[in-house]
């Protein structure tokens, strides 16, 4: 199934969605962390923490965090749970570089490996992780059915899915105080810290168009998870999927 957010790209209509994502994170990569933490106003440190402590209950020893970008959720999640080994995907090298300068500087370079990976097509053996993380990424995904069943296929039995994305709030006034950042103020510091328009116009737009709340909960049902479920949080800045292979 073709779900809105899979038509929304950054630069062109015709490229397929994850070459552009990619050539868009490569470019901002020295400028994401200080846009991420700025544009959340650094609450996304809290979200992170919010979801490795439910991860906690589980105790997974093998953990693959997808879409990781420059790191923050793997080195936060490894620090949290200790696992036996962590590996952060991404598409973008560029990204990735700097996620393993940080986790070097952090002691956890042994600890933590990075692959370039497709989560559609993912490389990994059947049952390979007991845990997998996807922080602020899944509406990258260009195929979303595809990408959530590549990580059904490689949880071992049991093993659980934790998802932060953010999301649109529903109720007055957040609903329009929200209408009014996205416009207005996501553009202007998407400007300080990146010199790509395409890249801060781009994120309320698929953040907008992303399938959320009990729509999401089906779709995560659908690709065979079972107890799926989701917490709104910040007034329903960020939503907090919950599954259970």
């Amino acid at each position: 199934m073709n779900y809105p957010q899979e038509n929304i790209k950054p630069y062109n209509a015709e490229e397929r969605k994850s070459v552009q994502v990619e050539r868009m994170f490569d470019y901002i990569a020295p400028a994401y962390d200080g846009l991420n933490h700025a544009l959340s106003l650094g609450i996304d440190r809290i979200w992170r923490r919010k979801a490795i402590r439910w991860l906690e209950q589980f105790h997974p020893r093998r953990i693959m965090d997808i879409a990781t970008g420059t790191g923050d959720f793997a080195i936060l999640a490894c620090k949290m749970l200790h696992p036996n080994m962590l590996v952060g995907t991404d598409i973008s090298a560029g990204m990735m570089q700097i996620g393993k300068e940080k986790a070097r500087k952090a002691g956890l370079d042994e600890k933590i490996t990075f692959a370039k990976e497709d989560c559609s097509a993912l490389s990994f053996p059947d049952g390979s992780f007991d845990a997998a993380t996807v922080a602020f990424g899944i509406r990258n995904f260009e195929d979303l059915d595809k990408a959530l069943s590549e990580i059904h296929r490689v949880l071992a039995p049991h093993g659980v899915l934790a998802i932060l994305e953010l999301s649109t709030p529903e109720r007055f006034p957040m609903k329009q105080l929200y209408a009014l950042y996205s416009r207005f103020i996501i553009p202007g510091i998407g400007r300080i810290f990146s010199k790509d328009s395409h890249a801060y116009h781009y994120l309320p737009d698929s953040i907008k168009a992303f399938p959320q709340g009990e729509r999401m909960q089906g779709i995560i049902q659908k690709a065979g998870f079972r107890t799926v479920q989701f917490k709104r949080l910040t007034f329903g800045i960020c939503t907090f999927y919950m599954a259970k292979k």
